[in-house]
């Protein structure tokens, strides 16, 4: 005996495998994915999406076609619809990771390289350009007075001022490690909240470190811009 329309097991797994396909597909298109994963990576979804289309199709076969058809319970049928509201959420509701959030929750990036094989000049140096660079040269004074031009988010530090930073991903937001360059903001604190993104102009200058170490360089701004948050801010 055939089972009526909605106690097709068939049909339950085939509408919510067809949901999440069109999760991972409008993913590949809309730039959410530039947000969760590196861009060598998007590809891989799109092929996921396509697959689970593919397996959401063949079970749709087995709904309508001829011969036996599995008979789901409630249970199943819950599930189902569960895993499909889930689905129609993520589509509605794009993520907005709070990246300052997850940076202060990972440990600090500290890979470094023993040399750079190219160095950038200096205003051409993004944030990260610099920490690896002031890493891999740790003498202070060797970049003292160098123009800065960088972007990134207000990232609070515990016991300091906050810092401009950005995440380092391998693949994604799973494996991020946070990079930051302290700044002489205005008046000792920086006038914008956690999360921010700012682009400063400004120069490299030798300040005191924390805890009297010696000193430090850090970004003095000459102009600080609020921006929006770029279309694919993560970096390798």
């Amino acid at each position: 005996m055939t089972p009526p329309l909605l106690q097709r097991a068939a049909l339950w797994r085939a509408a919510s495998l067809g949901l999440w396909a069109l999760v991972m597909l409008y993913s590949s298109v809309d730039g959410r994915l530039d947000l969760l994963l590196r861009a060598v990576f998007h590809p891989l979804v799109a092929l996921a999406g396509l697959l689970l289309l593919l397996v959401a199709l063949l079970q749709l076969r087995l709904a309508f076609g001829p011969g036996r058809q599995e008979r789901g319970d409630r249970r199943q049928a819950r599930t189902l619809l569960l895993t499909a509201a889930i689905a129609l959420l993520v589509l509605l509701l794009p993520p907005a990771p709070s990246f300052a959030d997850l940076a202060g929750q990972r440990p600090r990036d500290e890979t470094a390289e023993s040399e750079l094989s190219f160095v950038l000049p200096p205003a051409q140096r993004s944030l990260t350009d610099w920490v690896r660079l002031l890493r891999s040269q740790p003498d202070p004074k060797l970049f003292a007075g160098d123009p800065v031009r960088i972007s990134g988010f207000v990232l609070p530090m515990e016991g300091e001022p906050p810092q401009l930073a950005r995440l380092l991903v391998r693949c994604c937001l799973a494996d991020a490690s946070p990079v930051g360059l302290p700044v002489h903001w205005p008046a000792g604190q920086a006038p914008f909240p956690a999360d921010q993104w700012l682009a400063i102009d400004g120069v490299m200058g030798l300040r005191p470190a924390p805890g009297g170490g010696g000193e430090r360089l850090e970004v003095v701004p000459s102009r600080i811009r609020p921006i929006p948050r770029p279309a694919r801010p993560l970096e390798p």
